[in-house]
């Protein structure tokens, strides 16, 4: 198999300044321990397409709404944001989609809040080091809450070719990070 993208972390710098904008303010080692644990995605085994994404933290989705939960990492009331750290420089021609972990989906219901995550190759040169941050929902059908450890693997990201139409004369360059696609420089 062609091996085409390659994980890696983005700066501390930039992993504080995304967590902090995520989360209430943490004190610096925290946010530094927090770093140094981040794992790269793997693979589980050598028949698996996806690449597993680890929680960097406890995290806890609360299914009921009425749950007073504070904006800090680790509590949710169904819907949390996670910096997970990472970042795919991926060979030209080719994506990274990620998707929630098939066993948390099944069981609870467990989904992204844009359905598919979709990694352009040119997310890895934008202002935000193509740090790439998860939204996972809890479904409505759950009716219990979630809990996933720090280490678990919640979510994974497949490599995916892509094509473009004959007729393509796109010459604009990514001027962004998350969200970035709307605001391009124009070559």
């Amino acid at each position: 198999m062609d091996k085409i993208s390659r994980f890696e972390k983005v700066s501390p710098e930039q992993f504080k300044k995304d967590w902090i904008n995520c989360f209430s303010a943490c004190p610096d080692k925290e946010i530094e321990s927090i770093y140094n644990s981040i794992r790269l995605p793997k693979r589980a085994t050598v028949g698996s397409a996806g690449y597993d994404f680890y929680s960097p933290i406890d995290m806890t989705l609360y299914y009921s709404n009425t749950v007073d939960c504070e904006k800090t990492y680790g509590l949710s009331s169904g819907t949390i944001t996670v910096p997970t750290g990472i970042r795919c420089n991926i060979k030209q021609g080719w994506l990274l989609q990620i998707y929630p972990r098939s066993s948390l989906g099944f069981k609870f219901g467990l989904h992204l809040a844009n359905t598919v995550g979709i990694i352009d190759g040119d997310y890895y040169f934008s202002e935000n080091e193509g740090h790439i941050f998860v939204k996972i929902v809890i479904g409505s059908e759950c009716k219990k809450d979630i809990e996933i450890k720090k280490g678990q693997a919640f979510c994974q990201g497949i490599l995916t070719p892509f094509g473009i139409t004959y007729d393509d004369d796109t010459v604009n360059k990514r001027n962004g990070g998350l969200g970035s696609t709307d605001s391009f420089k124009k070559v």
